[in-house]
C-alpha cells in the first residue's frame, strides 16, 4: 500500500469520528426535543454481570474470584458499575431537569439519595449482627476485623456518629458512600456536560488529576475513602456524557482504527496483568514496564485503570449492539432483572458476600464449599431480581386497570 492510499485511509477513519467531535463541542438544547430511547439491554446485562463479580470478589479467598474481571484487566467491576450509574443517572433525571426544571429534578435526586443513605445503613447494621452472630457461635475474634469493625467495640458512641456522617466505612461497604457523592454532584455534572461535553471532560480530568497530585480525598475515620470521589467522578462523568449521548441518538460509528488500537490496548495490560515481565520475553514490553511505571492505584483512579475502561468500553460497544441475541438468552434475561433491580440486588448480595465468606472459612475453603456458596448466593441474588421485575410487573398492571377519575361521577345539584 503506497502512501497516498495510507493517507486516504487513515483520513476516513478521522472522518468516521467527526460525530464524536461534533458532539463533544455542542451546546446541548435547553428542553430536550428528543422522544424517550427504548431501554437498552446491554445497560441492565452488564450491570447484572458486574454484581455477580462484586459478590463473588466481596468474599477473600474465594477460588472461582480468579476468573473475574479484575483478574485480567487494571480496571474491574467497580468502575463498570460507577460508570453505568452516571449514564443511568443522565437517562433518568437528564430529561426531568430539562423538561421540568432543576428544581423537580433536584427533589427527585433528593428523594433517589434518601434511599441511598437509609439502605447504606441498613446493611451496614446487617452486616455487623452477621458478623457478631459469627464470633459468638465460632468463638473467632478475627471476623471483627473481616469488615474492619473494630470502633464499634472500641468506641460504639462516635463510631454511630461516623457511620452517620460517612466518615467511617467499613470494608466492602464502601461503593454506596461513593454513589451518593456522586449522585449528590449529578446536577453540576449533567448542567455543565449538557453545555458542552467536551469542558464538562477537561473539568473532570482536571479535578482528577489535581486530587492525585496535590493527594486531596474526603475524610475517613482510617485515612482517606478508599474510592475517592474527586478521581471518581471521572468515570460517573464519562456515564453521563455516554447517557446524554444516548438520549440524542448519537452513534459514534465503529472506526476500524479505534477499535484496533482498543483491542490492542485491552491485549497487552491483559498481559500484563496476568504474566509478570521477564515471563513473557518480549523485551519491548518489559522495558516499556519499567518506564512507565504502571500502578494500580484504585483509591485515586490510576490512569491505567482509566484506559482500559475507555478500551472495554469502545470493544464492547463496537461487537455488541442493542440488538444482540445474547441478550434475549435465558442468562441475558436473568442477568437484566438483577441488573434492573441493581440497589436491593447490591446490598443483598453485600450481606451475601459476608456470610459466605463466614461459611467459606468455618469450613477451611473445600472447594465443593466454594462453588456451593457461590451458586446458592448467585440463585438468590438471581431470584430476587425475578420477583422485583414481577412484582413491578404486577403492580404497573393494576395501577393500569385503576379507572381514572370523570367529572361525570360529581353530584349535580338540580
Amino acid at each position: 500500500m503506497n502512501y497516498r492510499s495510507r493517507l486516504l485511509k487513515l483520513w476516513n477513519n478521522v472522518a468516521n469520528l467527526q460525530p464524536l467531535f461534533k458532539a463533544l463541542l455542542t451546546r446541548w438544547p435547553t428542553v430536550d426535543v428528543v422522544g424517550k430511547p427504548s431501554r437498552d439491554l446491554r445497560i441492565d446485562v452488564v450491570r447484572g454481570l458486574m454484581l455477580v463479580f462484586i459478590f463473588i470478589n466481596h468474599m477473600p479467598g474465594n477460588f472461582i474470584a480468579r476468573y473475574t474481571l479484575s483478574n485480567f484487566s487494571f480496571s474491574d467491576a467497580a468502575e463498570i458499575f460507577v460508570l453505568l450509574a452516571g449514564l443511568s443517572a443522565t437517562l433518568a433525571y437528564g430529561k426531568i431537569i430539562d423538561q421540568q426544571g432543576l428544581a423537580v429534578g433536584m427533589l427527585r435526586l433528593g428523594a433517589r439519595l434518601w434511599t441511598l443513605y437509609v439502605a447504606h445503613l441498613i446493611v451496614f447494621l446487617i452486616v455487623c449482627g452477621v458478623v457478631f452472630m459469627a464470633v459468638t457461635r465460632t468463638q473467632n475474634p478475627l471476623y471483627i476485623a473481616l469488615i474492619n469493625i473494630q470502633p464499634f467495640l472500641s468506641d460504639p458512641l462516635n463510631a454511630l456518629v461516623d457511620v452517620l456522617t460517612l466518615v467511617y466505612q467499613p470494608s466492602y461497604l464502601n461503593i454506596l458512600p461513593l454513589y451518593i457523592v456522586l449522585l449528590a454532584a449529578f446536577p453540576c455534572i449533567y448542567l455543565l456536560v449538557r453545555r458542552s461535553p467536551a469542558l464538562a471532560l477537561v473539568v473532570s480530568v482536571m479535578v482528577w488529576q489535581g486530587a492525585t497530585f496535590f493527594n486531596i480525598n474526603l475524610p475517613e475515620r482510617f485515612g482517606g475513602w478508599f474510592f475517592n470521589p474527586l478521581g471518581w467522578q471521572l468515570v460517573f462523568t464519562l456515564g453521563v456524557v455516554m447517557g446524554q449521548f444516548m438520549r440524542h441518538g448519537i452513534s459514534l460509528g465503529n472506526p476500524r482504527a479505534v477499535t484496533t488500537i482498543a483491542l490492542a490496548v485491552l491485549i497487552i495490560l491483559c498481559l500484563v496483568k496476568i504474566y509478570p515481565p521477564g515471563f513473557l520475553g518480549l523485551p519491548w514490553l518489559e522495558a516499556w514496564i519499567d518506564e512507565v511505571h504502571i500502578g494500580n492505584n484504585k483509591m485515586n483512579l490510576a490512569p491505567v485503570r482509566v484506559a482500559h475502561l475507555l478500551a472495554i468500553i469502545w470493544v464492547f460497544c463496537a461487537f455488541v449492539s442493542a440488538r444482540t441475541p445474547l441478550l434475549t438468552t435465558i442468562a441475558g434475561r436473568i442477568l437484566a432483572m438483577m441488573g434492573r433491580h441493581s440497589l436491593a440486588v447490591f446490598c443483598t448480595g453485600s450481606v451475601l458476600s459476608i456470610l459466605g465468606e463466614v461459611i467459606m472459612t468455618e469450613t477451611s475453603y473445600v472447594i465443593t464449599i466454594q462453588l456451593l456458596v457461590c451458586a446458592t448466593g448467585i440463585t438468590l441474588l438471581a431470584g430476587l431480581g425475578a420477583f422485583l421485575s414481577w412484582y413491578q410487573l404486577q403492580v404497573g398492571s393494576q395501577t393500569a386497570r385503576q379507572p381514572a377519575p370523570s367529572g361525570s361521577a360529581l353530584p349535580s345539584r338540580s
